[in-house]
């Protein structure tokens, strides 16, 4: 984050900040904006705070699904909306790192006009391969690519998703190669490896958990921090020697980079508290998230890391901007 707004963010006036987080309340309904349609993981994460937010602000909070341009349309409409509280975007770590390295204008910039509230849930990204693949390893996939004298495809969700620099990572990392074959969305792309069109993908680890324990798909690695507690016996990259291949999807909340302070670590306090409930926990694990309710801080750092990391794979991968 530039150096101005990290310190925006961290600047404290004259009282403790719990204390001036204490003396702003909206006067009005809160807009969730969600840029993408209802039903997917990102309306999930919005859903899931509402009760929790109205009953510690006393307002109804709302939830606004403005579609479009993978997920641009709403963050445009937030990033130029009144930096007065009552108007937020829960947004996917594509539309608030992604987008900005792989479109020519999205039409916002993430560090430049938005302020972190919180973190809400995330998983990685697991390395997949069609069981008839013979290898169970990192090494082995690796040395399996090598050796094909015809190439690699693997299975993409989409040109420019967190799937598909996740595989590009993977591959610059470990000096493969192969060809990226999109399709219209994980679910598809998954089908694509079952079937063995494209026999090895980097998929959300939500989505192929369940063909991974059905044994339909064989899983390598989880390309996050931690094994998934839905399926222990799949370790993590880092595991395997290659602790630099981080890729998965997070959600977060942002607001108006103009946003007072005081109003962010309200809004911060209030959606950590509803995040942390045991039945908002419950539903998002038992469906694959783990739940990151996090400080302001946390989130800028990840935004920040995240940007990096992505704009170097586009850079050297040679992904193509549309």
């Amino acid at each position: 984050m530039r150096r101005r707004h990290a310190l925006a963010l961290l600047a404290v006036p004259l009282l403790p900040r719990a204390a001036l987080a204490q003396t702003w309340a909206p006067n009005r309904p809160i807009t969730l904006v969600v840029p993408f349609p209802p039903g997917g993981p990102t309306d999930l994460a919005a859903r899931v705070m509402q009760a929790g937010m109205q009953a510690a602000l006393g307002q109804p909070v709302v939830v606004d699904n403005r579609t479009g341009a993978t997920g641009a349309i709403g963050s445009r409409f937030v990033a130029q909306s009144a930096p007065d509280g009552h108007t937020l975007l829960v947004a996917a770590s594509g539309t608030l790192t992604i987008n900005e390295v792989v479109m020519r204008s999205p039409g916002y910039a993430t560090e430049r006009d938005f302020a972190p509230i919180t973190l809400v849930m995330s998983v990685p990204n697991m390395l997949v391969v069609n069981p008839a693949i013979p290898a169970r390893t990192v090494p082995e996939v690796v040395a399996w690519m090598k050796a094909q004298p015809t190439g690699v495809n693997y299975a993409s969700s989409g040109v420019g998703s967190s799937e598909q620099l996740g595989m590009e990572l993977f591959r610059l990392r470990t000096g493969t190669e192969a060809t990226a074959v999109p399709f219209q969305g994980g679910p598809a792309a998954m089908q694509a490896v079952m079937q063995n069109q494209a026999p090895v993908a980097m998929l959300n680890a939500a989505t192929v958990g369940p063909q991974v324990q059905a044994g339909s798909l064989r899983g390598i690695a989880v390309a996050g921090p931690r094994r998934m507690p839905t399926l222990p016996d799949v370790p993590t990259m880092t595991e395997q020697g290659l602790p630099d291949i981080v890729s998965g999807s997070w959600t977060g909340v942002v607001a108006p980079v103009a946003t007072p302070v005081p109003i962010l670590d309200r809004l911060n306090e209030v959606m950590v508290a509803a995040l942390r409930a045991p039945d908002v926990t419950e539903r998002l694990n038992r469906v694959g998230f783990a739940v990151d309710a996090s400080s302001r801080e946390e989130l800028a750092r990840l935004i920040a890391s995240d940007l990096a990391r992505w704009r170097e794979v586009v850079r050297q991968a040679r992904i193509e901007v549309n």
